[in-house]
Protein backbone atom coordinates (compact mmCIF):
# COMPACT_ATOMS: atom_id res chain seq x y z
CA UNK A 1 0.00 0.00 0.00
CA UNK A 2 1.08 3.59 -0.52
CA UNK A 3 2.73 5.32 2.43
CA UNK A 4 1.11 7.96 4.57
CA UNK A 5 0.32 10.81 2.23
CA UNK A 6 -0.38 14.52 2.15
CA UNK A 7 -2.62 16.62 4.33
CA UNK A 8 -6.34 16.19 3.79
CA UNK A 9 -7.34 19.81 3.23
CA UNK A 10 -11.05 18.92 3.18
CA UNK A 11 -11.21 17.75 6.78
CA UNK A 12 -11.72 14.13 5.72
CA UNK A 13 -8.32 12.99 6.88
CA UNK A 14 -8.16 9.26 7.54
CA UNK A 15 -8.10 8.23 11.16
CA UNK A 16 -4.66 8.22 12.70
CA UNK A 17 -2.93 9.45 9.55
CA UNK A 18 -2.53 13.14 10.32
CA UNK A 19 0.50 12.78 12.60
CA UNK A 20 2.44 11.17 9.75
CA UNK A 21 1.24 13.50 6.95
CA UNK A 22 3.64 15.71 5.04
CA UNK A 23 2.88 19.38 4.44
CA UNK A 24 1.95 20.36 0.88
CA UNK A 25 4.00 23.35 -0.34
CA UNK A 26 2.03 26.11 -2.01
CA UNK A 27 3.93 25.55 -5.26
CA UNK A 28 2.86 21.90 -5.36
CA UNK A 29 -0.73 22.80 -4.51
CA UNK A 30 -0.73 25.30 -7.38
CA UNK A 31 0.78 22.73 -9.76
CA UNK A 32 -1.99 20.28 -8.96
CA UNK A 33 -4.53 22.79 -10.30
CA UNK A 34 -3.27 22.75 -13.88
CA UNK A 35 -2.37 20.51 -16.79
CA UNK A 36 -5.14 17.93 -16.70
CA UNK A 37 -6.82 16.50 -19.80
CA UNK A 38 -10.60 16.43 -20.13
CA UNK A 39 -11.63 12.91 -19.13
CA UNK A 40 -15.39 13.22 -19.28
CA UNK A 41 -16.99 9.83 -19.82
CA UNK A 42 -20.25 8.65 -21.28
CA UNK A 43 -22.31 7.01 -18.57
CA UNK A 44 -24.94 4.81 -20.23
CA UNK A 45 -27.94 4.00 -18.03
CA UNK A 46 -27.36 1.17 -15.59
CA UNK A 47 -29.07 -1.94 -16.89
CA UNK A 48 -31.56 -1.97 -14.01
CA UNK A 49 -32.29 1.76 -13.91
CA UNK A 50 -35.77 1.46 -15.47
CA UNK A 51 -36.78 -1.18 -12.94
CA UNK A 52 -35.45 0.92 -10.06
CA UNK A 53 -37.58 3.84 -11.28
CA UNK A 54 -40.69 1.65 -10.91
CA UNK A 55 -39.64 0.76 -7.37
CA UNK A 56 -39.19 4.43 -6.48
CA UNK A 57 -42.67 5.10 -7.86
CA UNK A 58 -44.05 2.45 -5.52
CA UNK A 59 -42.37 4.16 -2.54
CA UNK A 60 -43.84 7.49 -3.61
CA UNK A 61 -47.32 5.99 -3.90
CA UNK A 62 -47.07 4.27 -0.53
CA UNK A 63 -45.93 7.37 1.43
CA UNK A 64 -47.72 10.41 -0.07
CA UNK A 65 -46.88 13.77 1.47
CA UNK A 66 -43.91 12.39 3.42
CA UNK A 67 -40.18 12.82 2.98
CA UNK A 68 -38.39 9.47 2.66
CA UNK A 69 -34.63 9.28 3.28
CA UNK A 70 -32.64 6.18 2.29
CA UNK A 71 -28.84 6.39 2.80
CA UNK A 72 -26.32 4.15 1.09
CA UNK A 73 -24.23 3.91 4.24
CA UNK A 74 -20.56 4.79 4.47
CA UNK A 75 -17.12 3.34 4.79
CA UNK A 76 -16.34 1.18 7.81
CA UNK A 77 -12.86 1.03 9.29
CA UNK A 78 -11.06 -2.28 9.22
CA UNK A 79 -7.93 -1.09 11.01
CA UNK A 80 -6.71 2.43 11.69
CA UNK A 81 -6.87 4.19 8.29
CA UNK A 82 -7.86 1.20 6.15
CA UNK A 83 -11.52 0.58 5.31
CA UNK A 84 -13.49 -2.48 4.33
CA UNK A 85 -14.63 -2.62 0.72
CA UNK A 86 -17.75 -0.48 0.47
CA UNK A 87 -21.08 -2.23 0.03
CA UNK A 88 -24.23 -0.04 -0.08
CA UNK A 89 -27.37 -0.71 1.97
CA UNK A 90 -29.61 -3.13 0.11
CA UNK A 91 -32.65 -0.82 0.18
CA UNK A 92 -30.55 1.91 -1.44
CA UNK A 93 -29.38 -0.50 -4.13
CA UNK A 94 -32.93 -1.67 -4.79
CA UNK A 95 -34.14 1.90 -5.35
CA UNK A 96 -31.20 3.09 -7.48
CA UNK A 97 -29.82 0.03 -9.34
CA UNK A 98 -26.36 1.28 -8.39
CA UNK A 99 -23.74 -1.32 -9.17
CA UNK A 100 -20.30 -2.49 -8.16
CA UNK A 101 -17.36 -0.16 -8.01
CA UNK A 102 -19.45 2.81 -9.14
CA UNK A 103 -21.21 2.92 -5.76
CA UNK A 104 -20.22 6.00 -3.75
CA UNK A 105 -20.10 5.94 0.07
CA UNK A 106 -22.27 8.41 1.97
CA UNK A 107 -24.82 8.86 -0.81
CA UNK A 108 -28.38 9.60 0.29
CA UNK A 109 -31.59 9.15 -1.69
CA UNK A 110 -34.26 11.68 -0.71
CA UNK A 111 -37.93 11.56 -1.76
CA UNK A 112 -39.28 15.11 -1.36
CA UNK A 113 -43.08 15.40 -1.49
CA UNK A 114 -44.47 17.75 -4.13
CA UNK A 115 -47.70 18.27 -6.00
CA UNK A 116 -47.02 15.29 -8.28
CA UNK A 117 -46.02 12.80 -5.64
CA UNK A 118 -42.30 13.17 -4.99
CA UNK A 119 -39.21 14.65 -6.55
CA UNK A 120 -36.29 12.31 -5.97
CA UNK A 121 -32.71 13.51 -5.54
CA UNK A 122 -29.53 11.56 -4.99
CA UNK A 123 -27.13 13.49 -2.79
CA UNK A 124 -23.67 12.10 -3.44
CA UNK A 125 -19.98 12.89 -3.68
CA UNK A 126 -19.16 14.13 -7.19
CA UNK A 127 -15.85 13.70 -8.94
CA UNK A 128 -12.90 15.30 -7.15
CA UNK A 129 -12.27 18.70 -8.78
CA UNK A 130 -8.71 19.70 -9.60
CA UNK A 131 -9.05 23.44 -10.07
CA UNK A 132 -8.68 24.60 -6.50
CA UNK A 133 -12.42 24.89 -5.86
CA UNK A 134 -14.13 24.18 -2.52
CA UNK A 135 -12.83 20.62 -2.64
CA UNK A 136 -9.83 21.40 -4.78
CA UNK A 137 -7.35 19.56 -2.59
CA UNK A 138 -9.63 16.55 -2.29
CA UNK A 139 -8.21 15.07 -5.49
CA UNK A 140 -4.82 14.43 -3.90
CA UNK A 141 -5.25 15.39 -0.24
CA UNK A 142 -8.26 13.30 0.77
CA UNK A 143 -6.98 9.77 1.24
CA UNK A 144 -10.46 8.35 1.85
CA UNK A 145 -12.32 9.86 -1.09
CA UNK A 146 -9.80 11.63 -3.34
CA UNK A 147 -9.42 10.40 -6.92
CA UNK A 148 -5.62 10.21 -6.61
CA UNK A 149 -6.08 7.73 -3.74
CA UNK A 150 -9.16 5.65 -4.55
CA UNK A 151 -9.99 6.27 -8.21
CA UNK A 152 -12.41 8.29 -10.28
CA UNK A 153 -16.02 8.88 -9.33
CA UNK A 154 -18.69 9.99 -11.74
CA UNK A 155 -19.58 13.66 -12.04
CA UNK A 156 -23.06 14.62 -10.90
CA UNK A 157 -24.20 14.75 -14.52
CA UNK A 158 -22.72 11.31 -15.20
CA UNK A 159 -24.48 9.90 -12.15
CA UNK A 160 -27.81 11.40 -13.24
CA UNK A 161 -27.37 9.90 -16.72
CA UNK A 162 -26.40 6.47 -15.36
CA UNK A 163 -29.14 6.12 -12.76
CA UNK A 164 -31.86 8.35 -14.16
CA UNK A 165 -32.03 10.29 -10.87
CA UNK A 166 -31.45 13.99 -10.32
CA UNK A 167 -28.12 14.28 -8.52
CA UNK A 168 -26.77 16.93 -6.16
CA UNK A 169 -23.62 17.26 -4.03
CA UNK A 170 -23.73 15.76 -0.56
CA UNK A 171 -22.91 19.22 0.80
CA UNK A 172 -26.48 20.24 -0.12
CA UNK A 173 -28.04 17.48 1.99
CA UNK A 174 -28.24 19.49 5.22
CA UNK A 175 -30.12 22.30 3.53
CA UNK A 176 -32.53 19.82 1.97
CA UNK A 177 -33.29 18.04 5.23
CA UNK A 178 -33.51 21.24 7.29
CA UNK A 179 -35.88 22.84 4.77
CA UNK A 180 -39.63 22.85 5.00
CA UNK A 181 -41.15 20.83 7.79
CA UNK A 182 -42.82 17.69 6.49
CA UNK A 183 -43.31 14.22 8.02
CA UNK A 184 -40.06 12.37 7.46
CA UNK A 185 -39.15 8.70 7.61
CA UNK A 186 -35.49 7.66 7.65
CA UNK A 187 -33.59 4.39 7.27
CA UNK A 188 -31.53 4.86 10.42
CA UNK A 189 -28.14 3.68 11.54
CA UNK A 190 -26.51 4.06 8.12
CA UNK A 191 -25.50 7.74 8.03
CA UNK A 192 -24.57 9.72 11.15
CA UNK A 193 -25.28 13.07 9.48
CA UNK A 194 -28.76 12.01 8.41
CA UNK A 195 -29.52 10.67 11.88
CA UNK A 196 -28.40 13.98 13.39
CA UNK A 197 -30.33 16.15 10.95
CA UNK A 198 -33.55 14.19 11.49
CA UNK A 199 -33.67 13.33 15.20
CA UNK A 200 -35.31 9.98 15.86
CA UNK A 201 -38.88 10.15 17.04
CA UNK A 202 -40.40 8.01 19.75
CA UNK A 203 -43.78 6.35 19.86
CA UNK A 204 -45.70 6.76 16.62
CA UNK A 205 -42.64 8.21 14.88
CA UNK A 206 -40.55 5.14 15.64
CA UNK A 207 -43.38 2.93 14.46
CA UNK A 208 -43.56 4.91 11.21
CA UNK A 209 -39.88 4.33 10.52
CA UNK A 210 -40.22 0.64 11.31
CA UNK A 211 -43.09 0.59 8.83
CA UNK A 212 -40.77 2.07 6.19
CA UNK A 213 -38.20 -0.67 6.76
CA UNK A 214 -40.93 -3.28 6.51
CA UNK A 215 -42.19 -1.85 3.23
CA UNK A 216 -38.70 -1.64 1.73
CA UNK A 217 -38.04 -5.23 2.75
CA UNK A 218 -41.34 -6.67 1.56
CA UNK A 219 -41.04 -4.85 -1.76
CA UNK A 220 -38.05 -7.10 -2.48
CA UNK A 221 -39.91 -10.37 -1.93
CA UNK A 222 -41.11 -10.75 -5.53
CA UNK A 223 -38.24 -10.32 -7.95
CA UNK A 224 -38.79 -8.62 -11.30
CA UNK A 225 -37.31 -9.86 -14.58
CA UNK A 226 -34.11 -7.91 -14.19
CA UNK A 227 -33.55 -9.17 -10.66
CA UNK A 228 -34.08 -12.76 -11.76
CA UNK A 229 -31.50 -12.20 -14.49
CA UNK A 230 -29.01 -10.92 -11.91
CA UNK A 231 -29.66 -13.88 -9.63
CA UNK A 232 -29.19 -16.32 -12.49
CA UNK A 233 -25.83 -14.73 -13.18
CA UNK A 234 -24.78 -14.75 -9.51
CA UNK A 235 -25.76 -18.41 -9.10
CA UNK A 236 -24.02 -19.30 -12.35
CA UNK A 237 -20.79 -17.74 -11.11
CA UNK A 238 -21.25 -19.57 -7.82
CA UNK A 239 -21.56 -22.89 -9.65
CA UNK A 240 -18.33 -22.10 -11.50
CA UNK A 241 -16.62 -21.52 -8.15
CA UNK A 242 -17.61 -25.01 -7.00
CA UNK A 243 -16.07 -26.47 -10.14
CA UNK A 244 -12.87 -24.54 -9.34
CA UNK A 245 -12.79 -25.99 -5.84
CA UNK A 246 -13.10 -29.61 -6.98
CA UNK A 247 -10.16 -29.04 -9.32
CA UNK A 248 -8.08 -27.79 -6.38
CA UNK A 249 -9.05 -30.43 -3.81
CA UNK A 250 -5.98 -32.60 -4.32
CA UNK A 251 -3.68 -29.64 -3.77
CA UNK A 252 -5.60 -28.61 -0.64
CA UNK A 253 -5.01 -32.02 0.97
CA UNK A 254 -1.27 -31.32 1.10
CA UNK A 255 -1.59 -28.10 3.07
CA UNK A 256 -1.73 -27.59 6.81
CA UNK A 257 -4.64 -25.19 6.40
CA UNK A 258 -6.21 -26.64 3.30
CA UNK A 259 -9.58 -25.07 4.16
CA UNK A 260 -7.95 -21.70 3.46
CA UNK A 261 -6.91 -22.90 -0.01
CA UNK A 262 -10.50 -23.95 -0.69
CA UNK A 263 -11.75 -20.59 0.59
CA UNK A 264 -9.26 -18.69 -1.55
CA UNK A 265 -10.08 -20.72 -4.63
CA UNK A 266 -13.76 -19.86 -4.43
CA UNK A 267 -13.11 -16.27 -3.44
CA UNK A 268 -10.93 -15.77 -6.51
CA UNK A 269 -13.89 -16.71 -8.71
CA UNK A 270 -16.11 -14.30 -6.77
CA UNK A 271 -13.77 -11.39 -7.39
CA UNK A 272 -13.20 -12.33 -11.01
CA UNK A 273 -16.87 -12.65 -11.97
CA UNK A 274 -18.63 -10.35 -9.51
CA UNK A 275 -18.19 -7.70 -6.87
CA UNK A 276 -17.07 -10.30 -4.32
CA UNK A 277 -18.70 -12.60 -1.82
CA UNK A 278 -22.34 -12.58 -0.79
CA UNK A 279 -21.16 -13.81 2.64
CA UNK A 280 -17.99 -15.24 4.11
CA UNK A 281 -17.21 -18.62 2.58
CA UNK A 282 -17.76 -21.69 4.74
CA UNK A 283 -15.09 -24.27 3.88
CA UNK A 284 -15.62 -26.88 6.57
CA UNK A 285 -13.71 -30.16 6.38
CA UNK A 286 -14.16 -33.12 8.68
CA UNK A 287 -15.84 -32.34 11.98
CA UNK A 288 -15.81 -28.62 11.17
CA UNK A 289 -18.83 -29.37 8.96
CA UNK A 290 -20.84 -29.80 12.17
CA UNK A 291 -20.43 -26.07 12.92
CA UNK A 292 -23.25 -24.35 11.04
CA UNK A 293 -21.33 -21.15 10.29
CA UNK A 294 -17.73 -22.36 10.27
CA UNK A 295 -15.78 -19.42 8.82
CA UNK A 296 -12.42 -19.81 10.53
CA UNK A 297 -11.38 -22.12 7.70
CA UNK A 298 -8.07 -22.90 9.37
CA UNK A 299 -8.13 -26.69 9.31
CA UNK A 300 -6.71 -29.41 7.05
CA UNK A 301 -8.61 -31.10 4.24
CA UNK A 302 -7.91 -34.81 4.56
CA UNK A 303 -8.64 -37.65 2.13
CA UNK A 304 -11.47 -39.72 3.57
CA UNK A 305 -13.18 -36.70 5.14
CA UNK A 306 -16.11 -34.71 3.84
CA UNK A 307 -15.83 -31.06 2.82
CA UNK A 308 -18.92 -28.91 3.36
CA UNK A 309 -18.65 -25.86 1.11
CA UNK A 310 -21.30 -23.15 1.56
CA UNK A 311 -20.55 -20.15 -0.65
CA UNK A 312 -22.03 -17.49 -2.90
CA UNK A 313 -20.79 -15.02 -5.49
CA UNK A 314 -22.23 -11.51 -5.24
CA UNK A 315 -22.65 -10.08 -8.74
CA UNK A 316 -21.69 -6.51 -9.61
CA UNK A 317 -25.39 -5.70 -9.13
CA UNK A 318 -25.05 -6.91 -5.49
CA UNK A 319 -27.43 -9.89 -5.96
CA UNK A 320 -25.95 -13.08 -4.54
CA UNK A 321 -26.04 -16.82 -4.97
CA UNK A 322 -25.99 -19.22 -2.03
CA UNK A 323 -25.16 -22.89 -2.68
CA UNK A 324 -23.88 -25.73 -0.50
CA UNK A 325 -22.39 -29.05 -1.47
CA UNK A 326 -20.86 -31.68 0.78
CA UNK A 327 -18.06 -33.40 -1.10
CA UNK A 328 -16.03 -36.54 -0.36
CA UNK A 329 -12.48 -35.21 -0.40
CA UNK A 330 -11.09 -38.45 -1.83
CA UNK A 331 -13.77 -38.57 -4.52
CA UNK A 332 -15.97 -41.32 -3.07
CA UNK A 333 -18.26 -41.47 -0.03
CA UNK A 334 -17.67 -44.10 2.61
CA UNK A 335 -20.67 -46.26 3.41
CA UNK A 336 -21.58 -44.30 6.54
CA UNK A 337 -21.00 -40.93 4.83
CA UNK A 338 -23.26 -41.99 1.98
CA UNK A 339 -25.94 -43.10 4.42
CA UNK A 340 -26.04 -39.64 5.98
CA UNK A 341 -25.77 -37.92 2.60
CA UNK A 342 -28.61 -39.93 1.11
CA UNK A 343 -30.91 -39.04 4.00
CA UNK A 344 -30.18 -35.34 3.56
CA UNK A 345 -30.65 -35.72 -0.20
CA UNK A 346 -34.03 -37.35 0.35
CA UNK A 347 -35.02 -34.56 2.72
CA UNK A 348 -34.00 -31.88 0.24
CA UNK A 349 -35.87 -33.67 -2.54
CA UNK A 350 -39.02 -33.71 -0.39
CA UNK A 351 -38.60 -30.00 0.31
CA UNK A 352 -38.14 -29.22 -3.38
CA UNK A 353 -41.31 -31.15 -4.23
CA UNK A 354 -43.26 -28.87 -1.88
CA UNK A 355 -42.26 -25.68 -3.76
CA UNK A 356 -45.15 -24.20 -5.71
CA UNK A 357 -47.09 -20.92 -5.80
CA UNK A 358 -49.74 -20.77 -3.11
CA UNK A 359 -47.90 -23.11 -0.76
CA UNK A 360 -46.94 -21.82 2.67
CA UNK A 361 -43.31 -20.78 2.89
CA UNK A 362 -42.85 -23.24 5.75
CA UNK A 363 -44.19 -26.23 3.85
CA UNK A 364 -40.87 -27.19 2.27
CA UNK A 365 -39.14 -27.10 5.65
CA UNK A 366 -41.85 -29.28 7.20
CA UNK A 367 -41.58 -31.79 4.35
CA UNK A 368 -37.80 -31.98 4.67
CA UNK A 369 -37.88 -32.33 8.45
CA UNK A 370 -40.39 -35.17 8.29
CA UNK A 371 -37.97 -37.13 6.12
CA UNK A 372 -35.10 -36.31 8.49
CA UNK A 373 -37.07 -37.34 11.59
CA UNK A 374 -38.26 -40.58 10.06
CA UNK A 375 -34.74 -41.43 8.95
CA UNK A 376 -33.30 -40.70 12.39
CA UNK A 377 -36.02 -42.83 13.92
CA UNK A 378 -35.10 -45.75 11.65
CA UNK A 379 -31.53 -45.39 12.88
CA UNK A 380 -32.75 -45.61 16.49
CA UNK A 381 -31.79 -42.04 17.38
CA UNK A 382 -35.21 -40.71 18.41
CA UNK A 383 -36.55 -42.26 21.62
CA UNK A 384 -40.31 -42.10 21.36
CA UNK A 385 -40.35 -42.15 17.57
CA UNK A 386 -40.53 -39.64 14.71
CA UNK A 387 -44.06 -38.39 15.36
CA UNK A 388 -43.31 -37.53 18.96
CA UNK A 389 -40.07 -35.79 17.96
CA UNK A 390 -41.91 -33.72 15.33
CA UNK A 391 -44.45 -32.44 17.85
CA UNK A 392 -44.16 -28.68 18.48
CA UNK A 393 -43.54 -29.25 22.18
CA UNK A 394 -40.67 -31.66 21.47
CA UNK A 395 -38.47 -31.08 18.42
CA UNK A 396 -35.95 -33.68 19.62
CA UNK A 397 -34.86 -34.36 16.03
CA UNK A 398 -33.40 -30.84 15.98
CA UNK A 399 -30.49 -31.98 18.13
CA UNK A 400 -29.01 -33.08 14.80
CA UNK A 401 -30.43 -30.40 12.49
CA UNK A 402 -30.88 -27.20 14.43
CA UNK A 403 -31.60 -24.51 11.86
CA UNK A 404 -34.30 -23.89 9.25
CA UNK A 405 -34.19 -25.45 5.80
CA UNK A 406 -34.03 -22.31 3.68
CA UNK A 407 -34.56 -18.58 3.28
CA UNK A 408 -35.36 -15.90 0.74
CA UNK A 409 -32.45 -14.89 -1.50
CA UNK A 410 -31.68 -11.67 -3.33
CA UNK A 411 -29.67 -8.55 -2.50
CA UNK A 412 -29.04 -10.07 0.91
CA UNK A 413 -28.18 -13.73 1.32
CA UNK A 414 -30.90 -13.87 4.00
CA UNK A 415 -33.12 -11.49 2.06
CA UNK A 416 -36.16 -9.46 3.17
CA UNK A 417 -35.40 -9.95 6.87
CA UNK A 418 -37.52 -6.97 7.99
CA UNK A 419 -40.69 -8.32 6.35
CA UNK A 420 -43.69 -9.01 8.56
CA UNK A 421 -44.12 -12.57 9.72
CA UNK A 422 -47.44 -12.90 7.90
CA UNK A 423 -45.68 -11.97 4.65
CA UNK A 424 -42.60 -14.10 5.31
CA UNK A 425 -41.96 -16.63 6.83
CA UNK A 426 -45.65 -17.39 7.43
CA UNK A 427 -46.70 -16.11 4.01
CA UNK A 428 -47.48 -17.92 0.77
CA UNK A 429 -45.02 -18.57 -2.03
CA UNK A 430 -45.64 -16.59 -5.20
CA UNK A 431 -44.12 -16.44 -8.71
CA UNK A 432 -40.97 -14.34 -8.53
CA UNK A 433 -39.89 -15.50 -5.08
CA UNK A 434 -36.31 -16.77 -4.99
CA UNK A 435 -35.31 -18.97 -2.07
CA UNK A 436 -32.95 -21.69 -0.94
CA UNK A 437 -33.70 -25.25 0.16
CA UNK A 438 -30.92 -26.51 2.43
CA UNK A 439 -31.63 -29.24 4.98
CA UNK A 440 -28.70 -30.75 6.83
CA UNK A 441 -27.59 -33.24 9.45
CA UNK A 442 -24.82 -32.47 11.91
CA UNK A 443 -23.52 -35.14 14.30
CA UNK A 444 -21.24 -33.39 16.75
CA UNK A 445 -17.91 -35.14 17.33
CA UNK A 446 -18.54 -35.33 21.08
CA UNK A 447 -22.20 -36.45 20.95
CA UNK A 448 -22.40 -39.64 23.00
CA UNK A 449 -26.04 -40.23 22.01
CA UNK A 450 -25.09 -41.33 18.49
CA UNK A 451 -22.97 -44.25 17.27
CA UNK A 452 -19.27 -43.45 17.10
CA UNK A 453 -19.21 -43.92 13.33
CA UNK A 454 -21.58 -40.96 12.91
CA UNK A 455 -19.73 -38.54 15.16
CA UNK A 456 -18.04 -35.70 13.30
CA UNK A 457 -20.09 -36.07 10.12
CA UNK A 458 -21.89 -32.97 8.85
CA UNK A 459 -23.85 -32.84 5.59
CA UNK A 460 -25.80 -30.00 3.99
CA UNK A 461 -27.12 -29.74 0.44
CA UNK A 462 -28.39 -26.34 -0.72
CA UNK A 463 -29.82 -25.10 -3.99
CA UNK A 464 -31.45 -21.87 -5.17
CA UNK A 465 -34.96 -21.85 -6.64
CA UNK A 466 -37.19 -19.45 -8.53
CA UNK A 467 -40.90 -19.91 -7.91
CA UNK A 468 -42.70 -19.97 -11.27
CA UNK A 469 -46.36 -19.95 -12.27
CA UNK A 470 -46.58 -23.73 -12.03
CA UNK A 471 -43.77 -24.84 -9.73
CA UNK A 472 -40.12 -24.05 -9.10
CA UNK A 473 -36.99 -23.82 -11.24
CA UNK A 474 -33.59 -24.74 -9.86
CA UNK A 475 -31.13 -21.95 -10.63
CA UNK A 476 -28.17 -24.02 -9.41
CA UNK A 477 -28.91 -27.11 -11.52
CA UNK A 478 -25.40 -26.90 -12.97
CA UNK A 479 -24.21 -28.82 -9.91
CA UNK A 480 -25.09 -32.48 -9.25
CA UNK A 481 -27.03 -33.38 -6.11
CA UNK A 482 -27.28 -37.19 -5.82
CA UNK A 483 -24.30 -39.05 -4.34
CA UNK A 484 -23.52 -41.05 -7.50
CA UNK A 485 -23.70 -37.90 -9.60
CA UNK A 486 -21.40 -36.04 -7.22
CA UNK A 487 -18.80 -38.81 -7.40
CA UNK A 488 -18.96 -38.93 -11.21
CA UNK A 489 -18.69 -35.14 -11.48
CA UNK A 490 -15.69 -35.02 -9.19
CA UNK A 491 -13.98 -37.81 -11.13
CA UNK A 492 -14.55 -35.94 -14.41
CA UNK A 493 -12.82 -32.83 -13.07
CA UNK A 494 -9.89 -34.59 -11.42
Amino acid sequence: MGDMGDNDMTGNRARGAEKHDHAVPAALAEAFRHGWADTAIQAPPMSGAAYAAKRRAAVSERFPGERIVVPSGGLKARSNDFDYTFRPHSAFVHLTAEQGTQAVPDSVLVFEPDGNGHSVTLFTRPRSPRDGGPDGAGFYGDRRYGEFWVGRRRTLAETADALGIESAPREDLERALRGRKVPTRVVRGEDALVDALVPPASGAGAEAEAELLTFLSESRLVKDEWEVEQLRAAVGHTVAGFHDVVCELDHATGLERGERWIEGTFNRRARLEGYGLGFETIAAAGAHACVLHWMRNDGPVRPGDLLLLDAGVEADSFYTGDVTRTLPVGGRFTDVQRRVYDLVFAAQSAGIAALRPGARFGDFHAAAMRVIAEGLDEWGLLPGGAEAALAPDSGLYRRFTLCGSGHMLGLDCHDCAAARRQSYPDGLLAPGHVLTVEPGLYFQPDDLTVPEELRGIGVRIEDDFLITADGAQCLSSGLPRAADEVEAWMASLR
